[in-house]
């Protein structure tokens, strides 16, 4: 791997928001994670905490159980409202909760805080933490927990508080 190489991974980072990179190939392990600072920085492998490798969501994130896992609550539409639509920054699968068994990150009708999480995305066996970006209750959530989604697909519709 050479320079112009991990140059383009960071560029890729930055493109899609992602907050962690993690790569394994011919022998080599990189690993970024940006800085609260917004700066991605490239550590030799093992500094962080290893993450799960499974082909299945590890154990704290796995589809809701029953009763959870229905289509989700659709709120009635309402044109003269204005909203703010919370969408996938990356490629992965969506899940409501943490684990099997803890409520949702956010209902339909929750009132939620801007930097609030509400859900996770797992992409690369990297779980992503995606927050609220204001104030505001949630009107819609156009996903089903385990659901593929894609980058820019709708997640959440918050009405602005």
């Amino acid at each position: 791997m050479n320079f112009d190489e991990i140059k383009q991974i960071l560029d890729l980072m930055r493109e899609h928001e992602l907050s962690e990179f993690e790569l394994e190939r011919d022998n080599i392990k990189l690993r970024l994670r940006k800085s609260d600072a917004g700066h991605s920085t490239a550590t030799p492998g093992g500094r962080h905490a290893p993450l799960p490798a499974s082909p299945h969501p590890p154990a704290g994130v796995a589809a809701a159980p029953a009763g959870q896992g229905g289509a989700p609550a659709r709120a009635p539409a309402d044109d003269a409202v204005d909203l703010a639509v919370v969408k996938s920054p990356i490629v992965g699968t969506f899940y409501r909760a943490s684990e099997p068994g803890t409520p949702p990150f956010a209902e339909v009708g929750d009132a939620v805080r801007k930097g609030q999480v509400l859900c996770i995305i797992e992409a690369m066996k990297l779980m992503n933490e995606i927050n609220a970006e204001c104030d505001g209750d949630v009107v819609t959530i156009y996903v089903e927990n385990g659901q593929a989604v894609q980058y820019g697909e709708r997640l959440f519709a918050i009405k602005p508080a």
